[in-house]
């Protein structure tokens, strides 16, 4: 199975960056298209595509190591032919990493109010929308029907940890139009065929009520399948440190809240328990992960506790009901 990752690179006011001989450098606006061509057209050979969308300041080797540790989880995972509907898994991934990642004293809410810059003030949800909407135009697509949520087709699956979740919720209301997925109940808008399969947000970084509040357009987006995001008391930056900058807790402490449509909360299962269609089948799910995300790191606590193998179940547990 191919872990084949992309990284793209966006500066501090969401710019995208490309790698030169002398460093990086933003790319023009009228090159965004030339640029993904040239970089970032999906393989034939992959059947689903992640976009998975870091934390804020983690440095891009630390984030490098963890999206490699969980698609190491993934394949050895599915190498044990627990997921029948998945009869190939080989995902293309695009790692979203800011430049000037390095570790800090920030405070949480220096770090909050950049992250909500980047992503509302910045050109971070315009590039990376460019991309969702440039990868589903080119991602393959089965002789027939002419949609994309067949078994020989390329699925798109969004995944994103800490202040990345945030940048990927705004990214996806700027998607381009293009074809449509089966696989959920959830039907796509009318008006906007484009879809991701599902959206996979761990430990966000946002309040409780942010579906219903920052990112309410959510329920109406180009997204055909879930919003999954799990939780941990365990996470301190989500939790205590997010509550004294917030004055609530954050999602990825407690969960999800209230949202524009109703919230299935369910725990995070072992790897020997599938997860039932039924569970994962909304537009909103709270995973309790308080049992397995629970080593400590630092002031953070749990909160980068998610490279495990529970955690690729449920990323391909999503996949396989996405068929």
């Amino acid at each position: 199975m191919s872990r084949h990752v992309h990284t793209v690179h966006l500066g501090n006011d969401g710019r995208l960056l490309e790698e030169t001989v002398t460093g990086l450098r933003p790319v023009p606006a009228d090159r965004l298209l030339d640029h993904f061509a040239e970089e970032l057209t999906p393989p034939e050979w992959a059947t689903d595509l992640i976009v998975y969308a870091h934390g804020w300041r983690t440095p891009p080797e630390d984030a490098r190591a963890m999206v490699d540790g969980l698609l190491a989880h993934t394949a050895e995972r599915y190498a044990n032919g627990a997921y029948p509907g998945l009869p190939e898994w080989r995902p293309w991934t695009v790692l979203l990493c800011w430049p000037s990642g390095k570790r800090g004293n920030l405070r949480y809410r220096t770090m909050r109010d950049r992250a909500h810059a980047l992503s509302t003030e910045g050109h971070a949800g315009h590039v990376l929308g460019t991309l969702l909407g440039y990868v589903d135009g080119r991602r393959g697509d089965p002789a027939a029907p002419p949609v994309l949520g067949t078994r020989d087709g390329q699925y798109l699956h969004l995944v994103g940890h800490s202040f990345g979740c945030r940048v990927l919720c705004e990214a996806v209301g700027w998607a381009a139009e293009g074809p449509d997925t089966l696989g959920w109940s959830m039907p796509g808008p009318p008006d906007r065929p484009f879809t991701a399969d599902s959206m996979l947000l761990f430990q966000m970084a946002a309040p409780r009520d942010a579906f219903a509040d920052l990112f309410a357009g959510l329920d109406r987006a180009p997204l055909h399948g879930p919003v999954v995001a799990t939780y941990a008391r365990a996470d301190l930056a989500t939790g205590f440190w997010h509550e004294r900058a917030e004055k609530r807790t954050g999602i990825g402490h407690a969960g999800i809240g209230t949202a524009p449509a109703p919230v299935s909360a369910i725990r995070m299962r072992g790897t020997g328990e599938p997860y039932p269609r039924e569970e994962l089948d909304h537009r909103f799910v709270s995973v309790d992960a308080s049992d397995v995300y629970v080593r400590r790191g630092g002031w953070s606590g749990a909160h980068s506790d998610h490279v495990r193998p529970e955690s690729a179940h449920l990323l391909l547990s999503l996949a396989e009901h996405a068929r």
